[in-house]
């Protein structure tokens, strides 16, 4: 049974999905007073995890249509004093969007789980070698064994984790041997798909992101901010080049590698970031100045100079931060 389009539902979190159903429903009386709602129940209708159908409760219950009771739940509030009706909350009354809308809004949440996931696997590499528990991913999300494995064959497939013999999966250690093979293949591979990408980028969009490199030179460099510049030029610049396949082996190179910039303060001096922030500084100028010949030179320039600074860095790092510590990787000695 369909309950319409809520308010173009394939465009809201699932959570909001959840809530605007039953709050319209309950408002025009479709579920009846005195019904009591659970998070199981409600996670089993709409067919997600408990965290979306607990959130929209507690939200409703916030606006005073759903409240307490003796029992277990919450119950459609009533005017007056009515026994708690228990039923199937489908034969209740309950009207379920259309598939389309929450298949939608649970591909989102998967796209955006998936890209912390692989942001915080592709930290910890560095630090040794984790074991990448799929339960206790799922516990940390709030969401199905079956969600976790999706997003954990994910990163198998960009290269950042491995399943031993006993079907246990692992990330890391990444070692210095690996690195310069990385960043071989990236000074190989990321000139020539900035040459791709040059009719693609935008003259603004580039104006912007050399204001941000200018920033940097003359200010504070927090590890989120070089994070940010190293995304500017090595993904939304030079990932724009049109060969998928391309762009794809190249991604695979920079993933253990850009989401390590917590290391900066800590690791590199001053000096080491100004000479990374110049050359970037280099790069753009080319760019904007129409010479996609002397981008591509100056990209092979920074990445072949930018190897032994990142060995070194490598074996200075110690033990994993405990900001960067999530239940699901677990480490391995």
């Amino acid at each position: 049974m369909s309950a319409g389009n809520e308010g173009d539902a394939t465009s809201l979190p699932l959570y909001e999905v959840i809530y605007r159903v039953l709050r319209r429903q309950i408002a025009d009386n479709s579920l009846p007073p005195g019904l009591v709602i659970g998070e199981a129940a409600v996670a089993r209708a709409f067919q997600s995890s408990r965290i979306p159908a607990g959130a929209a409760l507690r939200r409703l219950k916030e606006e005073g249509l759903l409240q307490t009771f003796g029992g277990r739940g919450l119950m459609v509030r009533s005017p007056g004093i009515v026994e708690p009706l228990r039923l199937d909350l489908i034969e209740a009354g309950l009207a379920i969007p259309d598939a389309e809308a929450l298949q939608s809004a649970a591909r989102r949440r998967r796209i955006r789980m998936y890209a912390e996931v692989e942001h915080t696997v592709a930290c910890c590499l560095q630090y040794g070698r984790f074991q990448v528990n799929e339960s206790l991913l799922a516990d940390y999300y709030g969401v199905s064994r079956t969600v976790a494995h999706e997003v954990v064959a994910q990163l198998d497939r960009a290269g950042l984790v491995i399943q031993d013999r006993n079907r246990r999966w692992y990330a890391g250690p990444l070692t210095s041997d690996q690195m310069r093979e990385h960043f071989e293949l990236r000074r190989l591979l990321e000139p020539i798909a900035l040459v791709q990408a040059f009719s693609r980028l935008d003259h603004r969009d580039l104006t912007d992101k050399r204001a941000r490199v200018l920033a940097a030179l003359d200010g504070t460099r927090t590890p989120a901010r070089l994070e940010t510049l190293e995304r500017d030029l090595h993904i939304d610049t030079v990932l724009r080049c049109p060969n998928s396949r391309l762009a794809d082996a190249v991604k695979r190179s920079q993933l253990p590698l850009l989401a390590t910039h917590d290391t900066f303060q800590r690791h590199l001096d001053a000096e080491e970031v100004d000479f990374m922030l110049a050359e970037h500084l280099e790069i753009f100028d080319q760019l904007i100045a129409g010479d996609s010949s002397g981008a591509s030179k100056a990209l092979e320039a920074h990445l072949t100079r930018s190897v032994e600074t990142n060995v070194r860095r490598l074996g200075a790092l110690g033990e994993l931060p405990q900001s960067r510590r999530v239940p699901f990787l677990i480490p391995v000695d």
